[in-house]
């Protein structure tokens, strides 16, 4: 089997990092379990967007985000069981191309950089599973899809999801 792994909010903590920055530079409190629903722009004051939307231009966001749970366990199995690739995003972001890598390189060595994918579109990928948190780069894909949980996607439909890492360990391994 060939899947494909999302990095950012299915490998990388990218929403949790948001949130420590927006703690540090406006002196909040915010956590994970106070935000419901939508991106993490979407819960803070307005005057405080354009700060936020800002994060992943700042040296290091990428490269500093800390692994999901249970995600490095699971994906060396799956790896090790599978055809498995890094699919991410990774030009979008000045910095988020090195960083990405540099973080695979500490976090999942195991993953090759034969098997790292840093693209912007997903649509082009081939293969029998994509995992992704975003539903516009499942709706392409022509293979079966999970969608992994965040706080940016909880109303979407129409996708089979996933919340943890154990769960697509119960599913594929």
């Amino acid at each position: 089997m060939t899947i494909f792994v999302d990095m950012d909010d299915v490998l990388a903590d990218t929403y949790g990092k948001h949130i420590e920055l927006y703690n540090k530079e406006h002196q909040q409190e915010l956590h994970i379990n106070h935000i419901t629903s939508g991106e993490m722009w979407q819960n803070v004051p307005e005057v405080h967007h354009d700060s936020i939307r800002k994060h992943a231009l700042q040296p290091g966001f990428f490269r500093d985000l800390a692994p999901i749970k249970d995600s490095i366990l699971v994906m060396e199995a799956l790896y090790n069981k599978h055809e498995v690739y890094i699919a991410t995003a990774a030009t979008q972001f000045p910095n988020s191309l090195i960083e990405k890598s540099e973080w695979l390189d500490e976090h999942m060595p195991f993953i090759t950089w034969q098997h790292r994918i840093m693209c912007g579109d997903k649509f082009i990928l081939n293969g029998d599973l994509l995992i992704d948190d975003r539903t516009y780069n499942l709706e392409k894909f022509e293979g079966d899809t999970l969608l992994f949980n965040s706080p940016h996607n909880v109303e979407d439909t129409g996708y089979k999801r996933v919340a943890t890492w154990e769960e697509i360990a119960s599913l594929l391994l």
